[in-house]
C-alpha cells in the first residue's frame, strides 16, 4: 500500500466503468504506472455484473490513491458527472475501463496545461489496439492541434478523444456538465458547450490506447450517436443566435418527427437526417 494520498491531488483521474472485467485490470494498471504520481483516482463502478468491482477492489487495496465508489447502475452519464462532482482535484483527466494510458501521458498534458493557462480542454492522438492489446491500423485524420482549427471544425464531430482528456473542472460545472439526454454524444455535446468558454488543443503524440472489440458501446449506436450529434449541433445554433436551448432539461431528444416543432423551425429534421447518412456512409 502506498502512502496517505494528498487530499488536494494535482489531478484527478476520472473512470467509470460498466463491465470492463476482461481489461480494467489494465487500465487501471497504466494509470497506477503513471510518470507523474500526484494523482488521486477515482473510479465509478456503476453497478458491473462481472468481474470488474473484484479487480478495482484488489487494486485500490494496493494503492491509497485509488478512490472507489460503488452504485447502482445509473448509466454513464450520470457516472460521469458524479465522477466531476466528487473529484477533488481542479483537474479532471478522463480514462476509460478498456483503454490503456502511456506512461507519460499525465505529464505532458499537465506540462502543456500549465504552459498554456488559458486552455481547459486538452486531448491527444490515440492508438487503436485490439481485445489483446495489439495495434491495430488507424484509419482518420489527426486531431486539429490547437483551438482556432478545432473551433473551424466543430461542425464535423467529436474532435478531442473523450477517453483522453484532460480538462478544467470549473468550466464543465459551469455549463451544467453532460447532458442526459445527448446519449452516446455526451462529450460532443459538452465540447459545443465548453468551447466558447475556454481554448482546447490536442497534443500530436499518441498517449492512450483506445481499445476496439465486438459488443463495444460505441459500436452498437452508431446511428443514434449520429443523429444525436446533429441534433446539439443545431442546439448550438440556438444559442449562437440567443435564443433558448430547446434541448435543455430534456433527459431524452424525442422522435425525429417532432424535432422541427421542437425547435420551433423548419429544416431541422432534414439537417439531421442528412447528417446521419453522411455518417454511415
Amino acid at each position: 500500500m502506498t502512502s496517505a494520498p494528498n487530499p488536494t491531488p494535482a489531478v484527478t483521474v476520472a473512470m467509470a466503468v460498466y463491465n470492463n472485467g476482461p481489461y480494467v485490470g489494465a487500465a487501471i494498471d497504466s494509470i497506477l504506472a503513471q510518470s507523474f504520481g500526484d494523482f488521486e483516482f477515482l473510479i465509478v463502478n456503476d453497478g458491473s455484473t462481472d468481474e470488474s468491482a473484484r479487480v478495482i477492489d484488489e487494486r485500490a487495496a494496493t494503492d491509497a490513491r485509488i478512490r472507489v465508489i460503488h452504485q447502482e447502475n445509473r448509466g454513464f452519464i450520470a457516472s460521469l458527472n458524479r465522477l466531476f462532482s466528487e473529484a477533488r482535484s481542479g483537474w479532471i483527466a478522463r480514462m476509460d475501463g478498456d483503454d490503456v494510458s502511456h506512461p507519460e501521458r499525465l505529464e505532458r498534458q499537465l506540462a502543456f496545461m500549465a504552459a498554456h493557462p488559458d486552455h481547459g480542454v486538452l486531448s491527444c492522438a490515440a492508438n487503436l489496439i485490439g481485445p489483446d492489446g495489439a495495434r491495430l491500423p488507424k484509419e482518420g485524420g489527426e486531431k486539429p492541434p490547437t483551438h482556432d482549427a478545432v473551433h473551424a471544425n466543430l461542425e464535423s464531430g467529436p474532435l478531442i478523444n473523450h477517453n483522453a482528456a484532460l480538462m478544467a473542472r470549473d468550466p464543465v460545472l459551469a455549463v451544467g456538465g453532460y447532458r442526459p439526454a445527448y446519449r452516446h454524444c455526451e462529450d460532443y455535446d459538452l465540447w459545443l458547450r465548453l468551447i466558447d468558454r475556454t481554448r482546447f488543443a490536442n497534443l500530436p503524440e499518441a498517449l492512450v490506447d483506445y481499445r476496439v472489440y465486438p459488443g463495444q458501446v460505441s459500436n452498437r449506436h452508431l446511428v443514434e450517436q449520429a443523429r444525436n450529434a446533429a441534433i446539439a449541433w443545431q442546439a448550438r445554433l440556438e444559442r449562437l443566435a440567443g435564443r433558448p436551448d430547446p434541448t435543455e432539461g430534456l433527459n431524452e431528444l424525442p422522435p425525429l418527427a417532432e424535432i422541427d416543432a421542437l425547435f420551433g423551425r423548419e429544416g431541422v429534421a432534414a439537417y439531421v437526417r442528412r447528417r446521419v447518412v453522411q455518417r454511415m456512409l
